[in-house]
């Protein structure tokens, strides 16, 4: 975790990303805010990859309708 400092320009807040996670994250002058049930995310345009963490929170957040199972046999396993 890394704490960064919100200053004042203009009439907004800007954070104060450090150079080398700029750098690591390939962060240049446009980023993407996604806005998520525990706060926010903020990853260069085009990165769509979600970590396994990531990926495993938003599976286990889908409501999913696992009724068709109860009726399976072993055989309709197979």
């Amino acid at each position: 975790m890394t704490k960064v400092r919100l200053v004042e320009v203009d009439e907004a807040l800007a954070l104060q990303i450090p150079s080398a996670l700029v750098d690591k994250y390939g962060l240049r002058d446009r980023v993407v805010l996604e806005e998520r049930e525990d706060g926010l995310l903020i990853h260069a345009p085009g990165d769509a990859k979600l970590s396994w963490e990531e990926t495993y929170r938003e599976m286990a957040a889908e409501d999913e309708d696992w009724a068709d199972w109860q009726n399976l046999h072993d055989e309709d396993l197979l």
